[in-house]
């Protein structure tokens, strides 16, 4: 995981000015040269806080390469440049990324960019083999925005400061702070390579989360979900004992990359989401695996969707079935198809959404397999019944939305608390639109008293959405002991 804003400089080596740069500059000022920087980055949809000070330390050498926002708006601005032309160091000299090969762990070279592992696999989110370099694009793996709170500046201490004691210990550390041991004493040990021990630690890890998650949403969560990514991509650094080790590394750091990135999902941290789901992408192309890269652009679907951007969700979506394809699970491909008519739904299309549901239910319908992944344990016949809930209530077909909503709630099992709570939500949500409020009122009195245990701000943005429905009706039965409750929750909660 990319962890830094800039990259400064090795202690041991002392900055060198960075003469092509500033020849770039010219006559401008530094402030006035960071104002175009700045409208530079707007031009193509990035967001970066350029000042004199940015730009003074680039100059002098204090950064040597970019992160990814300031790469991409480097480029933008001086076409046809690389970043060795605009005077900075190759990525890999910096990152300290040149591996360090064993005789029983070959490094296996990408199957397409020459460039450093952070750009690997760093192509258009769409169209799956696609070159990289189109950087208008709004799901390039990138580092976190410079304001985001999982930016530190990096140095090796940081990146390595992973794991210490056995597997189990790891795992076990889990049930704390969700993170491998990241104390001081674990910071100054020098790395060691990962073996099974540390590898199954981190796929439980990622079982933990999802655990978690599947009991109590989100929201409480996902700061401390941030410790064990960071501890995961230091692995990686770190290398492993075998090829075989390496592969269950890439694969388990992608899929907490992932699951981290739903913890910010579900929690509304849009942005935080997307850079997460971008780099569990990047990962499953660094080592070509099909069903990771699946799962990404499956999220990504999703958090478009939600972001109100359905047009990319339906492209998502599509990508994520295309390279699906080979995984051989009718589970996932269903659940994709479900992805893509969110999308359609979005779009108001509701050919193109009838079209993905009715390919979503075929799919379902021929049941479990070997291949099915892990990750989809909460795909059943509950989930099948509340996503298609949304898809019609986005339609504004209230009948059918509720329909299906009433069949997810029953059919949720127990353990799913936060799907019984959001697909309640769903129902009291749908019924109050439908224009039957005191069903509604009833729904939604029993998401309330599930709060207790479920955190997660999409369900409390649903009955928000659901009390100003609900405001008017006031008289009917139930509906004024909702209002009360609701109103007297913190103001978080309302939300």
């Amino acid at each position: 995981m990319a962890l830094s804003t800039e990259t400064s400089s090795q202690p041991d080596q002392p900055p060198r000015p960075n003469f092509a740069f500033r020849r770039l500059r010219g006559h401008r000022s530094p402030a006035e040269f960071a104002a175009l920087v700045r409208r530079a980055a707007c031009e193509i949809g990035e967001r970066v806080s350029c000042d004199a000070r940015y730009v003074g330390r680039v100059e002098a050498g204090e950064i040597r390469c970019p992160n990814y926002a300031y790469e991409r708006v480097f480029l933008h601005m001086f076409p046809g440049r690389t970043l060795t032309d605009l005077g900075f160091a190759p990525r890999s000299s910096v990152r300290g990324r040149a591996a360090r090969p064993a005789p029983d762990d070959p490094v296996v070279p990408p199957p397409r960019s020459p460039g450093p592992l952070e750009t690997w696999g760093a192509c258009e989110p769409y169209e799956p083999y696609e070159p990289y370099g189109e950087p208008h694009e709004p799901y390039d793996p990138h580092e976190p925005y410079e304001n985001d709170h999982l930016n530190h500046e990096e140095s090796d201490v940081l990146r390595r400061a992973f794991m210490s004691g056995t597997g189990a210990t790891v795992a076990a550390a889990t049930l704390g702070p969700l993170g491998f041991a990241t104390d001081a004493a674990a910071a100054v040990r020098p790395p060691r390579r990962a073996g099974t021990g540390e590898a199954s630690a981190l796929e439980e890890a990622v079982r933990r989360i999802r655990l978690l998650d599947d009991r109590h949403g989100a929201d409480g969560l996902y700061q401390r979900a941030a410790a064990p990514l960071r501890a995961a991509y230091a692995l990686l650094d770190a290398g492993a004992t075998r090829q075989t080790t390496a592969e269950r590394l890439h694969s388990g750091a992608g899929e907490l990359a992932i699951s981290v990135g739903w913890l910010a999902h579900d929690s509304g941290r849009f942005d935080d989401a997307r850079s997460h789901y971008a780099e569990a992408l990047a990962t499953a192309r660094v080592t070509g695996d099909p069903a990771l890269e699946a799962h990404a652009f499956c999220n990504t679907a999703f958090l478009a969707r939600d972001a109100g951007r359905p047009r990319e969700a339906v492209r998502a979506a599509q990508a994520a079935q295309r390279v699906g394809r080979p995984v051989g699970s009718a589970r996932l491909m269903s659940l994709l198809a479900l992805r893509e008519a969110g999308g359609w739904a979005g779009l108001a299309d509701r050919t193109g959404c009838e079209q993905a549901l009715a390919r979503a239910r075929a799919l379902f319908d021929r049941g479990h397999c070997d291949a099915d992944p892990e990750w989809m344990s909460f795909y059943g016949e509950a989930e099948l019944e509340g996503l298609q809930a949304q898809c019609w209530s986005t339609l504004g077909d209230w009948r059918r939305a509720t329909r299906h909503a009433r069949r997810a709630t029953a059919l949720q099992n127990p353990h799913f608390t936060r799907n019984i709570a959001l697909y309640t939500a769903e129902l009291a949500d749908d019924l109050a639109r439908d224009g039957r409020p005191d069903e509604s009122a009833t729904a939604a009195l029993r998401v309330l008293s599930l709060l207790d245990q479920v955190q997660s701000s999409r369900i409390q943005t649903m009955l928000a959405g659901t009390a100003r429905v609900l405001l008017p009706h006031r008289r009917a039965s139930g509906v004024s002991e909702f209002l009360e409750r609701h109103a007297s929750l913190p103001r978080g909660v309302r939300t």
